[in-house]
């Protein structure tokens, strides 16, 4: 029998012998595997952390002991440790498992996470916790090397180096986050991970200190200081030690005997530890070992040749980003491309290739993302700045304050907004209309294709202020073959005219309305369908002659909150202008939405082109006729 048929709970690995976790850690390589193969997932970042989790819950006391996981995206045997191995085949699909950690889900689930450098600011908080109540357990935070980059991570690694309260940090160093880690704490890690002369010299003093006699205090501090005073001239800055913390490492990731018994003495130490792990992204299957990037983040996929792992293959707005803009570059030689740790997601690694002294991959660090290229903007240069929706509301403040405060020309990117789908709510990139569009100096717009895209990218790098282009990831249906125009001005764009009701539709919302107009059609009802290129400003003109031609009913459609959101400034209008006219908004409702495919998600709001009709045929009287 396979030992994984047996584990159900921490206690039940307590119960093997170190040999036979070794073992295990290459039933649950394969069992991941296999699973994610037909569900999709985070694959490279699992695989290489088997070893890692498999001693941690045998050293440590879940879930009275504590774990938190940075990003969370690699805490699937973390999952199959605590009880979950059975519903695995359900993981990031509607109502299944959550591919991230979820309070809901487990008691062994102590704080969620989805974005990254989140996780030491939350272990201190419980590991303060815990001494303000003089309780006793442990608080483990586990955080890879380019999360570690983040802000807010150095923030926590410093208050908590100075406040000195019993906390280990598990650094997972595979040289990666999702894209190979950059900047200078990468190579710093670097010459730890690789200088022979440190490890050697480690354990010759320690074993040195080991021997000496009781008491003996004098000789241990004088030993003390020479070790000290060596290891800065083997490793330069030391640096976690400089910030308070017991360091203990480089440790090899997949060595269990070696794992097991670092973690071991690591818990014994009274105050702030730094573990520094060393892991292979992706270890244990040949396609991710070669290429962690491309199976960071699968499609289903065939095991036995690795071909599926990157989905269908839709016009990417991404990769028309990539493009189109390096084709801009070779003649424009201000415009720059910045990206946060995201260069194949957003497509810049295209213009990486073509512009290498133009592209900065910053690492993850969107703050300094967005003011860095305020600097450039402020130098006449023409950044454009792309970051995923909802990574982008990390760098809120940046973008208020460093760039349309001074009205600076920096572009943004803004992909994967509206639904992402499996990713959940830590991902779903629905508040970006929101947090913006009060945001003054900034213009907003919302491409219904990849076209159209171009034509906007062509507009705002010849603005004079600050600009942001949000789209999903794919377009795909129709609407990617319906002409597209040069924007002339920050006008709408009408689809179908008809005499009853008006559509206005954002992005990607603009397939659906133009479904919906057709099944209105067949209930009797004309439908003039606009596509709201432009958030903000509004197309104040159209509005007007709307308020003419469409008083029954204006249907305002998003893929962003409902709240605050494109419908929010059509009701504004509206009202400041006094118009008697209905108005209905569509899109995400006030809570935040969970994991499952984007067809499933929208069914379950009532998006689909069906649902909205219905809606829209009740409010008109006409819920009851048949085509």
């Amino acid at each position: 029998m396979a030992l994984l048929d047996n584990i159900d709970s921490p206690n039940d690995l307590k119960k093997l012998n170190p040999e036979d976790i070794e073992s295990l850690a290459q039933e649950i390589r394969q069992f991941i595997l296999e699973k994610v193969a037909e569900t999709g997932g985070h694959l490279a970042s699992n695989l290489g952390v088997v070893e890692l989790t498999l001693a941690l819950h045998y050293v440590y006391n879940s879930p009275v002991d504590k774990f938190i996981w940075d990003v969370g995206h690699q805490s699937y045997i973390h999952k199959i440790l605590t009880s979950r191995k059975g519903q695995f085949h359900t993981l990031r699909q509607y109502g299944g498992l959550s591919g991230f950690p979820k309070r809901s889900e487990s008691i062994h689930d102590i704080f969620e996470t989805g974005h990254s450098s989140t996780a030491l600011s939350a272990a201190l908080g419980i590991a303060k916790a815990r001494d303000l109540r003089q309780e006793k357990y442990h608080v483990v935070a586990i955080i890879g090397d380019g999360a570690l980059t983040g802000g807010m991570a150095m923030e926590a690694l410093n208050d908590a180096g100075r406040l000195s309260s019993r906390l280990t940090i598990i650094l997972n160093d595979n040289e990666m986050s999702i894209a190979p880690n950059v900047g200078a704490l990468a190579s710093y890690l670097y010459k730890i991970r690789s200088n022979p002369r440190y490890k050697w010299f480690k354990k010759v003093v320690e074993q040195f200190l080991r021997k000496l006699p009781l008491g003996g205090n004098w000789i241990a501090e004088k030993a003390e200081k020479v070790k000290n005073s060596l290891k800065y001239l083997l490793v330069p800055g030391v640096l976690f030690e400089e910030l308070g913390y017991t360091y203990i490492g480089p440790v090899d990731g997949h060595d269990l005997p070696m794992l097991l018994r670092i973690l071991k003495r690591a818990r014994q130490v009274n105050g702030p530890t730094l573990v520094h792990v060393v892991t292979q992204k992706g270890k244990g299957y040949p396609f991710s070992e070669s290429n962690p990037a491309q199976y960071h983040g699968v499609s289903p996929f065939d095991i036995d040749n690795g071909k599926g792992a990157n989905g269908k293959k839709n016009t990417s707005f991404s990769k028309t980003l990539g493009i189109y803009l390096a084709q801009l570059a070779h003649t424009r030689h201000e415009i720059v491309a910045i990206t946060a740790a995201m260069p194949d997601g957003t497509g810049l690694s295209y213009f990486q290739t073509k512009h290498p002294e133009r592209f900065f991959d910053v690492g993850i660090a969107e703050q300094h993302a967005v003011t860095f290229a305020a600097g450039l903007a402020a130098s006449n240069m023409r950044p454009v700045v792309a970051i995923y929706s909802t990574f982008l509301q990390r760098a809120y403040d940046q973008i208020v304050h460093d760039v349309c405060r001074q009205n600076l020309p920096v572009v943004f990117a803004i992909d994967r907004s509206g639904l992402v789908g499996e990713d959940g709510d830590t991902h779903q990139g629905v508040f970006d209309i929101s947090f913006l569009r009060h945001v003054p100096n900034l213009t907003i717009m919302a491409p219904k294709n990849t076209e159209e895209l171009k034509h906007m990218l062509d507009y705002v790098l010849h603005m004079n202020g600050p600009a942001a282009i949000r789209y999903s990831k794919d377009s795909k249906g129709t609407v990617e073959d319906l002409p597209s125009f040069p924007l002339q001005h920050l006008k709408w764009e009408t689809l179908i005219e008809g005499r009853d009701i008006a559509i206005i539709a954002v992005g990607s919302m603009v397939e659906t309305a133009l479904q919906v107009a057709d099944i209105l059609k067949k209930k009797g009802l004309q439908t003039t369908v606009i596509n709201a290129r432009i958030i903000k400003p509004l197309d104040y003109e159209m509005l007007s002659q709307l308020t003419e031609t469409h008083p029954l009913l204006w249907v305002t459609m998003e893929d962003n909150a409902v709240e605050g959101g494109f419908g929010s400034s059509v009701n504004e209008f509206a009202m400041g202008q006094d118009m008697d006219v209905r108005i209905r908004n569509i899109g995400i409702p006030d809570r935040f939405i969970e994991h499952g495919s984007i067809d499933e998600l929208k069914k379950s709001l009532h998006l689909e082109p069906d649902a909205i009709a219905m809606q829209i045929c009740a409010m008109c009287g006409k819920e009851n006729e048949h085509e």
